[in-house]
C-alpha cells in the first residue's frame, strides 16, 4: 500500500509545474549563505545539491522533495517499530503515507520537507539514547535536532519536548544530571551556529521577522472563529477526516487523564506525547486568536500517528485509505487537467509561459530589467526560468524578504528602463489595470501600461499578468 502511494506520487512528478515556493527556495540555493531572512537554509542547500548534480529543471526540484519525503517515511517506519508490533507499525506507515501532507511535501519545496526528516530522526535518536541507553545516540540526536533547526525554527519544540518528557518522567528525570543530555544540547547549539551567526550579522532580522509581528497579533487577543475553523479545515485536508478525529480523540483522552486524573501514562507513551501535544494542541489553542498556517502542525504528525496506531482498527484504516484514494485521484485530475482555476499565485500553472512572454517583450524593449511586487512569487519564478537577474519590490523601496540580502546595489540600475510584471490574481477579463500603481511613478520618470500577458492552457485562459514599461529608474538612497 505504501509503495503504491509513493509510485503514484512519483508518476505525477513530471506533470507538476513549478510552484513559487520551489523557485524561491531554489533562489536560496543560488545565493548560498549561512542562513536567510525568512527561514534557515536547509531546503535551499538540498535544492542546490540536486540541481548541481542532475541539472536545473522543474523535475529535479520535485525529485529532491520526493526523495527527502521518502526518507522521512522510511525513518518513520524505523521509529514506529520501537513502539509498536510489526503489524501496528505497518498500519502506522500506511496511515502516514496516505495523508495529503506527504503528497504536499513530495511535490512542493518548503522548509518543512527537511524539517520532517530531521524531526523524525531526532525522535528516533532520542529514543535510542534514553530507552536503550545507547550513549552514542545522544550525539546523533544533537546533530539531527540542530539540522532540524537549520531547516525551520519550529524545531525549537524538539528540545522543549525532550526537557518536558524528562521533567514529567519519574524514571528518567535523573538524566537532568547526566552529562550526555547537556552534551546533546551543546551539539545542537553548535550545529545551529550558522543560523545564529547570520542573524547576529544582520541585526537578528530573521528572528525578528518570525516573532515580532506574530507576538503583537497574539497579544491583541482578538478572537476570530474563522481562524479556528480554518485551522480545522486545513488539518482535515492534510490528515483526512479519520486521522484528524483520531488525533483529537487521543489528545482529549490523554490530556484528561494527565490534567484531571493526575495519572501519567507509561514512559514510552509520555515520550511520544512530549513531541505531539505541544505542537498539535499548542497551535490549535492559538488558532482562535491567530491564523495558524496549515504546515505548522506537521511535525506533530510523526509521534501522533504512532500514538493513534495503537488504537486504530482495520476498519478505520480502510476508511482512511478510501478517503485518501478519492482525494488523491481528484488531486491528480487537477494536476493533469487543471479543472478548477486557482485564484492565487500559489499555483504551478503559467510561470514558464510568463517567462517566455517576458523574453519576447524584452526583444521589443531591449536592455530593460524585470521586477515584480508580490513579496517573492513572480520574481522567484521568473528568476528560475530566465537567464537574467529578476528583481523584487525593493526596486520601489519596499521590503523584499531575501531579495534584500543578496548584495544588490540598486543604484547601478539608475537611468535604466524596466518591465514591471504584476499578477492579476482574480483574473476576470482581459482589460488593462484601471490605474497605474502610484509607487512606480515615484521611482521612474515615465510609466506606460502595455497589453496584459494572458496565459492559456488548451485554449482556455487561466492566468493574467499586467505589464508596465517603466523608463529611467531613479534609485533612492
Amino acid at each position: 500500500m505504501v509503495l503504491g502511494f509513493q509510485l503514484f506520487r512519483f508518476a505525477l512528478l513530471p506533470f507538476m509545474g513549478l510552484m513559487p515556493q520551489d523557485a524561491y527556495y531554489h533562489f536560496y540555493g543560488e545565493h548560498l549563505a549561512l542562513s536567510y531572512f525568512d527561514h534557515p537554509g536547509m531546503i535551499g542547500y538540498i535544492l542546490r545539491g540536486f540541481t548541481s548534480v542532475f541539472g536545473k529543471t522543474v523535475w529535479v526540484i520535485k525529485l529532491a522533495d520526493f526523495t527527502v519525503s521518502s526518507l522521512t517515511l522510511l525513518s518513520f517506519y524505523q521509529l514506529s517499530e520501537k513502539f509498536l508490533s510489526k503489524g501496528k507499525a505497518q498500519r502506522a506507515i500506511v496511515l502516514l503515507s496516505s495523508t495529503i501532507c506527504i503528497s504536499i511535501l513530495s511535490f512542493n519545496s518548503t522548509p518543512d520537507v527537511p524539517l520532517m526528516l530531521f524531526w523524525t530522526l531526532s525522535v528516533f535518536a532520542l529514543y535510542k539514547a534514553i530507552f536503550e541507553k545507547n550513549t552514542r545516540y545522544w550525539i546523533f540526536a544533537g546533530i539531527t535536532m540542530g539540522l532540524a533547526f537549520d531547516s525551520k525554527y519550529t524545531a525549537l519544540l524538539l528540545p522543549i519536548g525532550l526537557l518536558g518528557f524528562l521533567l514529567f518522567s519519574k524514571t528518567y528525570r535523573s538524566l537532568f544530571i547526566s552529562p550526555w543530555l547537556w552534551v546533546c544540547l551543546l551539539v545542537t547549539a553548535l550545529v545551529t551556529t550558522p543560523v545564529w551567526w547570520w542573524n547576529y550579522q544582520h541585526d537578528f532580522a530573521s528572528f525578528l521577522f518570525q516573532s515580532s509581528h506574530r507576538t503583537g497579533t497574539i497579544s491583541k487577543f482578538q478572537i476570530s472563529p474563522n481562524y479556528f475553523f480554518g485551522a480545522i479545515g486545513h488539518q482535515m485536508l492534510l490528515l483526512l477526516p479519520v486521522l484528524l478525529l483520531l488525533f483529537i480523540r487521543v489528545s482529549y483522552a490523554y490530556c484528561k487523564k494527565i490534567v484531571f486524573k493526575r495519572q501519567l501514562p507509561s514512559d514510552t507513551t509520555l515520550f511520544l506525547l512530549a513531541f505531539f501535544i505541544p505542537t498539535f494542541l499548542g497551535f490549535f489553542l492559538l488558532s482562535p486568536i491567530y491564523w495558524i498556517k496549515l504546515n505548522w502542525l506537521m511535525p506533530s504528525y510523526i509521534t501522533g500517528v504512532v500514538l493513534v496506531s495503537m488504537f486504530t482498527s482495520k476498519k478505520m484504516l480502510k476508511t482512511q485509505v478510501a478517503f485518501s484514494i478519492v482525494f488523491h485521484l481528484l488531486f491528480s485530475l487537477q494536476i493533469l487537467f487543471y479543472l478548477v482555476p486557482i485564484k492565487s499565485d500559489d499555483t504551478w500553472e503559467g510561470w514558464e509561459e510568463l517567462a517566455d512572454a517576458t523574453t519576447q517583450l524584452q526583444e521589443t524593449y531591449p536592455k530593460t530589467f524585470v521586477f515584480s511586487n508580490d513579496n517573492y512569487k513572480t520574481s522567484a519564478a521568473l528568476n528560475f526560468f530566465l537567464e537574467q537577474k529578476v528583481y523584487a519590490q525593493n526596486i520601489v523601496g519596499l521590503p523584499a524578504l531575501q531579495f534584500d540580502y543578496i548584495g544588490d546595489d540598486l543604484r547601478l540600475l539608475t537611468g535604466r528602463s524596466a518591465l514591471f510584471i504584476d499578477s492579476d490574481k482574480r483574473f476576470k477579463n482581459r482589460n488593462k489595470k484601471e490605474k497605474t500603481p502610484e509607487i512606480l511613478t515615484d521611482y521612474f520618470v515615465k510609466v506606460t501600461q502595455l497589453p496584459p500577458i494572458i496565459i492559456q492552457r488548451k485554449g482556455k485562459e487561466i492566468r493574467k499578468f499586467w505589464v508596465f514599461y517603466c523608463e529611467e529608474y531613479q534609485a533612492k538612497k
